[in-house]
C-alpha cells in the first residue's frame, strides 16, 4: 500500500501545470549529465515540483498565487523543513518554465552544468 505523500505525487504527476510540464522537457536533459530528476516527488511528507536527489536540490516553480502572503508563509515553512533534511531549495518564477534556455542555465549553474539543451 502506498503512502499519502506518494499517491498525491501520483494524483499531481497526472494533473501537471503547463509550466510543470514545460520545465520537465528541459529538466529531463539533465540526465544526460548524471543528474536524474524525479517530478512531484515526496520528501519527508512534501510533494515538491521537481528533486534532483544526487544534489540534494529542489526546484519549485511558483506562479502568481505565491506573492500572496499566507502562501509565502507555507512556501517558507515547507523550505525550512526541506532545508532541515538537507537539500537546497530553489524557487523559479513559473514564467521561466517557458524559456527553456534560461531555465537549463538557471539549473545548470547550480549544478555546475555550463552549455545548452
Amino acid at each position: 500500500m502506498s503512502s499519502r505523500p506518494t499517491q498525491r505525487a501520483r494524483r499531481l504527476r497526472r494533473s501537471s501545470t503547463s509550466g510543470e510540464v514545460a520545465a520537465w522537457k528541459v529538466l529531463r536533459t539533465l540526465r544526460q549529465y548524471g543528474y536524474p530528476v524525479r517530478r512531484q516527488h515526496p520528501i519527508n511528507g512534501i510533494v515538491v515540483d521537481f528533486a534532483i536527489p544526487k544534489a540534494k536540490l529542489v526546484i519549485e516553480f511558483d506562479g502568481g498565487i505565491h506573492r500572496l502572503a499566507y502562501v509565502a508563509d507555507k512556501d517558507a515553512m515547507r523550505d525550512r523543513i526541506l532545508i532541515e533534511a538537507g537539500w537546497a531549495v530553489l524557487r523559479v518564477p513559473n514564467d521561466l518554465a517557458f524559456q527553456p534556455d534560461h531555465l537549463f542555465a538557471l539549473i545548470g549553474g547550480k549544478l555546475g552544468i555550463s552549455g545548452g539543451i
